[in-house]
């Protein structure tokens, strides 16, 4: 499930009350006891430490830091050339849906562009798809990113092309570390 905004198109999160630049990276995740913090009670959705059975999981981090920001879960589909995002979200304090102070902008932008970046990786050209949340997200997509709603496996289903992959991975900047938690 997709469930981020994409509140501001900024190539580095931007502190919401000063306006600063905050630079940022990606780090894999792959332990399970790292991520078991992460889950439905604490304001993440999903028991995050459950996906990685089937997922390759990032977290989107302030340079330097383990301060995750907004967590994604993909899995490559070879059968339809993309890469399926199983789950995205951004950190609670930087959530619309549930605080009114957002902490960070530009979170759901960057795990998008992670999305594309991995697809792209994985020889899928940018192609991804996934499952919104609501219709209200389902068309904030097709707005913010040109998003096509396909429908066939979930009501909100819809997916990024090429061209829409190439123009995420132009705005968005961050660094890719080797480090894995």
């Amino acid at each position: 499930m997709i469930c981020v905004w994409i509140d501001e198109m900024t190539p580095c999160l931007k502190d919401a009350k000063t306006g600063e630049i905050i630079p940022t990276e990606v780090i894999r995740v792959v332990r399970k006891s790292f991520l078991s913090k992460y889950n439905k009670e604490n304001g993440w959705y999903v028991d995050w430490d459950k996906l990685l059975d089937d997922c390759e999981i990032y977290a989107l981090v302030i340079k330097g830091t383990v301060d995750i920001q907004g967590l994604i879960a993909i899995e490559k589909d070879e059968g339809s050339k993309a890469i399926y995002v199983s789950w995205m979200v951004a950190a609670p304090q930087n959530n619309k849906e549930l605080t009114s102070e957002i902490k960070n902008m530009g979170v759901g932008g960057h795990l998008f562009a992670i999305a594309a970046d991995k697809s792209c990786e994985y020889g899928y050209e940018g192609y991804l798809y996934g499952f919104a949340a609501n219709e209200i997200l389902l068309k904030h997509y097709a707005h913010a990113f040109g998003a096509m709603h396909i429908g066939i496996r979930h009501p909100f289903h819809f997916m990024i092309d090429d061209k829409a992959a190439k123009t995420i991975r132009e705005v968005y900047d961050y660094e890719w570390t080797d480090a894995k938690v």
